[in-house]
Parts: structure tokens; sequence; C-alpha cells
């Protein structure tokens, strides 16, 4: 496993966010990758944080897994599986200092987004567009979280307006992103990133990932999220700019 103290001092505080946001901050997950950039390639790191992110998908689905919309489902899938093919291919094909940039722009976009959405309702005007629209969302959202692990905007921008309810709309999230997660551990696979250190790294920061979830469940009851939303999408837009500077130096 990665022993570098380097590593750790960036990777203790990500996932420590990813059990945040899965615990109920939701979007403050979104850093963590490009936190770890830092340390370790972006392919690297997605990687180590995919079978933590499995690992925490288990109880959002088992505890929504009744309150689907398999219609939304069924439209944004095959989209999701034709973005993460894309992003695959475009990790296979690109240097990973490439690979670094297209995480940096993902965070600074996925940053500025939640920054406006803050302030403005999303589009309803989408929920006027045909269904098979909901498959290039779906490619949109596959392709960004195949690349950053940042697949929320483009699901959003979709599912929020069709009003679905609370518990129909967070195990609809649950599901799909339970999905595409699963779906991207052959693309990962294929990429070489399945190794005895990757893995073992991953389980080390397992329990802190499950510890977090858990405190941000605890804490999202007592807490008003917001007052920490802005801090976290303006350090998003600066990490990503600093991802994109490092990558074309």
């Amino acid at each position: 496993m990665i022993l570098d103290w380097q590593f750790y001092a960036l990777a203790i505080p990500a996932v420590i966010l990813l059990g945040l946001a899965k615990g109920g901050f939701a979007g403050m997950g979104a850093l963590s990758l490009p936190m770890l950039t830092f340390a370790v390639d972006p392919v690297r790191a997605a990687a180590i944080l995919l079978p933590i992110l499995i690992a925490q998908d288990l109880v959002g689905v088992w505890a929504f897994r009744r309150t689907v919309d398999w219609r939304v489902l069924g439209w944004m899938m095959p989209g999701a599986i034709l973005g993460i093919w894309l992003g695959y291919a475009f990790a296979a094909s690109v240097s990973p200092l490439g690979v670094m940039a297209a995480v940096g722009a993902t965070s600074m976009l996925f940053g500025a987004y939640r920054l406006w959405a803050a302030r403005r309702a999303v589009p309803r005007e989408t929920a006027r567009w045909p269904e098979w629209v909901g498959s290039l969302f779906g490619v949109a959202s596959g392709f960004t979280s195949q690349i950053a692990h940042a697949g929320q905007p483009p699901f959003q921008l979709w599912v929020l307006p069709r009003n679905l309810g609370r518990d129909m709309l967070i195990g609809t999230t649950a599901i799909f992103f339970a999905a595409i997660n699963w779906i991207k551990v052959p693309a990962y696979a294929a990429l070489g990133q399945f190794t005895r250190a990757n893995l073992l790294t991953a389980a080390a920061l397992l329990p802190l990932a499950l510890a977090s979830t858990v405190a941000g469940v605890w804490l999202v009851r007592r807490i008003a999220p917001e007052r920490f939303y802005t801090a976290i999408y303006v350090l998003m837009i600066a990490v990503g700019a600093g991802l994109i500077w490092e990558a074309l130096a």
C-alpha cells in the first residue's frame, strides 16, 4: 500500500469529505479526487476512491431501494454507460497531465455550477424536453463520473426539474450512482489500476470513510450544511485552477 505521509495528508481530509457527502452534505465529496491528484496521478487517485464509493453506496441503496423512478434511470443509464466508455477511452489515450487538466476543468465547472445553483433555481424548461434527451445528460454524467467521480451536475440538471418526491429523488440518485460506480470497475481494471497497492490503500482508508459517513448523518441533522458549501465550492474552483496550471506548466 502507499506509505507516503504526504499522500495521507491529502487522502485523510479527502476521504472525510467523501464520507460527509454520503452522510448528507451532498456535493462536498467532489473535492476529494482533485485533492488526491496533487499526490498521485488522477487515474490512480480515482481507482483508490472507487472501492470506497462502492462500499458507501450500499447504505443508500439499501435504505431507499423501494423509492426509485425506474423510468428516469431507463433513459439515463444507456447514455451513462456510453459516457463511462468515452471517459475510459480518454484516460487511456492521453497523458496523465492531460487527465489532470480534465480533472481540474471538471472541478472548476462543478464548483461554479454549485455556486450558481445555490443562487438560482434549476432551469425548469428541461422538464418539457423529450425523455430521450435524458440519455444525453446520462452521457455527460457518465463521462465526468469516470474522469473525476463528479457526475452529479448533469444528473441534477435533468432529474431535479422532474419534481420527484424527496425519497424518490434520493433513491433514484443512490441507484444511479451505485450502478455507474460498478460499471466503472471494468474500465479501471482495463487501465491496470486495481493493483495490490491501490486496493490495500483503499482498504486502509475505508474505515475512516464509513465513520465519516456516520458522522455526516449525525451532523447534517444538527448543522446547516449551507454554511460550509460556499467555502467548499470556491475551494474546488481554486483546486481545479491549480491542477490545470500544474498540467500546463
